[in-house]
């Protein structure tokens, strides 16, 4: 068994969960989200398709929405949870437009019900981390979008919550935190799924917390929670968690406690295929008159 894989079950539980309370902390979450829309501003590709993966409570769909007001975007989660949320949200949009702009589909990423070549931007803040076979899942985003189209996104990359790896360091024989993928890793990963020049970035921001349970309660109100098949069975002992509080303690500055995010944000487009399905070549020409 690997102990690192995830448990989509337990995610899917933990995220639908977390719906109703998720915006009030994902404070990092939509900030990166943010922070990604602002990349969009040297993109001058004009989606009319766009698929939001790991769309959660809809906020990042409805600024997809503003931004680009003619596309129909699909908002993709595996938590039926966030989805129900998310559509209760976006119930206002639809009755000021009396257009249905938005569709909500309940689904794994790693295996998309989503037509080949259907659409011209996909979007993922910071939910490739919960995939089991990374490298696949990039087969499949670059199957769903059409040639030319645009593929975005943030994850946590192998720095995040170090000090967290460190206050559960020697406390017991579980695997207590997910395993997030190297940046260099993941961009080698976009090319071998068909992706042509990938840029990728990468960003460190800290949180500060008062004491070692705020650290778990904010965790516990986004959803993330530990869902590796190494995880302990049961509840945690005190002897334990005492461990635990005093090795977190020992990395204490000014007074607070920090929990540092390293933040990978990638893009990469689909390049036009150079031959037909027959081998034939294909040769862009540009007539001018």
């Amino acid at each position: 068994m690997n102990e690192f894989e995830i448990d989509k079950k337990q995610v899917r539980r933990a995220f639908s969960r977390a719906a109703q309370d998720y915006d009030a902390a994902a404070v990092l979450q939509r900030e990166v989200c943010t922070r990604m829309l602002e990349r969009l501003d040297c993109v001058r590709q004009q989606p009319s398709r766009i698929l939001d993966v790991g769309s959660g409570t809809g906020w990042g769909t409805r600024q997809l929405g503003e931004r680009y007001p003619k596309a129909g975007i699909t908002a993709l989660d595996i938590a039926i949870g966030m989805l129900q949320h998310a559509r209760g949200m976006s119930g206002w949009w639809q009755k000021l437009f009396a257009v249905q702009r938005e569709q909500f589909v309940c689904a794994d990423v790693e295996a998309l019900p989503v037509a080949s070549g259907s659409m011209e931007m996909v979007w993922s803040n910071l939910a490739l981390q919960w995939c089991n076979d990374l490298p696949a899942t990039f087969v499949e985003l670059q199957r769903v979008l059409k040639p030319e189209g645009l593929l975005m996104f943030s994850s946590f990359g192998v720095d995040t919550l170090h000090e967290l790896r460190i206050a559960f360091r020697d406390v017991d024989g579980y695997s207590h935190l997910n395993r997030f993928a190297d940046m260099h890793d993941i961009g080698d990963m976009l090319v071998a799924a068909g992706f042509a020049d990938p840029v990728m970035e990468m960003e460190r921001i800290t949180l500060t917390y008062d004491d070692v349970r705020a650290v778990m309660q904010d965790l516990k109100s986004i959803g993330a929670h530990n869902a590796t098949a190494g995880r302990a069975p049961g509840m945690m002992g005190k002897a334990a968690w005492q461990r635990i509080t005093d090795n977190y303690e020992r990395l204490r500055r000014d007074g607070k406690l920090p929990a540092t995010f390293e933040i990978i944000y990638g893009h990469a487009w689909k390049v036009a295929p150079k031959k037909t399905q027959d081998g034939r070549a294909i040769i862009k020409t540009d007539f001018r008159l």
